[in-house]
């Protein structure tokens, strides 16, 4: 993807408590399993937000009522500064969507496929076609058929068609889902400047690290309920972590070493194998870790220190989905969130 085109210069909107989107008391069940219990999301103008959970949490079913794939069953939305009920078509004419894998006419080329959406939502100029594939790196492969692409070009299409309206709010589900490291670098970088000029972009993902550097604000869910949301920077300062590499034969007497300056509960063996332990403490004590191991005879062979996203999401979340899929840290595929429903979206303001 290149550098975002000068068109993209519209500011985002915002209601009068100056949110670009809220949920409040959001409500969905599939049967006899909550999916959203109460979800409360504040998402202000000119940010990337990143939408995080585990598996089963209700991240997808959260990307389908606010794109109106499907029915919530109680609570309210906000989009721009206005109520937003299914059906209100024209609401998401100001919104670009993509979820779960986009949708095309194998049969036609990217820029035809593009063609047709821009014919089914909001106007838009035909040399807004062309600027969406640059932005999209596909200028090269335009004239192509879609049967052809792979899936990072099907993604990436995807994301061109979301941009089509030159929206002043952005869904992306997994937007990184098929890219190479080149593609989801581009990504990152334009998501970024699409923020910078004042619009905002939601990103629901699985990919922590990357939220962790491209992210302004985030939002953390399980089992349907919001759990943490704030800026970033402010979240991880409160989650500093220190990890060290011992023999793994004294993993145990490491930890024992290290008690009196870290409860107990602050510890995570992150691989017993290979000897790594975590310990939950300000980043900047990382020598006094070092000098209380080495005074006990045990010698760290790798120390390293920061502040983790994926520390702070395995605390609050345990690490577990809430139907019970198991541990999900930045791994498996990116839809089992509500895998049964089918569905997905790409569009400007359009389902397709």
């Amino acid at each position: 993807m290149s550098g975002p085109s000068g068109a993209l210069t519209s500011g985002g909107a915002a209601g009068a408590d100056g949110l670009a989107l809220a949920t409040r008391g959001l409500r969905k069940r599939y049967g006899d399993r909550r999916a959203l219990d109460g979800l409360d999301l504040s998402v202000p103008p000119g940010v990337v937000y990143g939408f995080l959970g585990p598996n089963g949490a209700g991240k997808t079913t959260t990307m389908r009522v606010l794109t109106g794939l499907v029915h919530s069953d109680g609570g309210t939305v906000e989009m721009l500064g206005k109520p937003y009920k299914r059906g209100d078509r024209r609401r998401l004419f100001e919104v670009g969507a993509l979820v779960e894998s986009p949708t095309f006419y194998p049969y036609l080329s990217g820029r035809a496929n593009l063609r047709e959406l821009a014919a089914s939502g909001a106007p838009v100029p035909s040399k807004r076609i062309e600027e969406v594939l640059d932005l999209a790196g596909l200028c090269d492969r335009a004239d192509d058929k879609v049967q052809g692409y792979s899936l990072g070009m099907k993604q990436r299409l995807g994301i061109a068609a979301a941009l089509l309206s030159d929206p002043k709010l952005l869904l992306l589900d997994e937007p990184a889902n098929g890219l190479d490291p080149a593609g989801i670098v581009a990504m990152r970088d334009t998501l970024k400047a699409l923020a910078s000029q004042g619009k905002t972009v939601f990103v629901s993902s699985h990919l922590l690290a990357e939220i962790q550097v491209m992210a302004d604000m985030v939002g953390i869910i399980a089992a349907g309920k919001l759990v943490r949301e704030g800026p970033l920077k402010e979240l991880l300062s409160m989650q500093g972590v220190v990890k060290v590499r011992v023999r793994p034969d004294l993993m145990e007497a490491a930890i024992k070493t290290l008690t009196p300056i870290a409860p107990a509960e602050h510890f995570t063996e992150t691989d017993r194998d290979e000897g790594w332990l975590a310990v939950h403490l300000a980043a900047d004590r990382a020598e006094e870790v070092n000098r209380t191991l080495a005074g006990s005879g045990i010698y760290a062979s790798g120390l390293e220190s920061g502040n983790d996203l994926e520390m702070l999401f395995l605390e609050l979340t345990g690490g577990h989905g809430s139907g019970g899929e198991g541990a999900f840290v930045g791994l498996g595929g990116p839809n089992g969130d509500d895998a049964h429903d089918g569905g997905a979206s790409a569009g400007n303001g359009t389902a397709a």
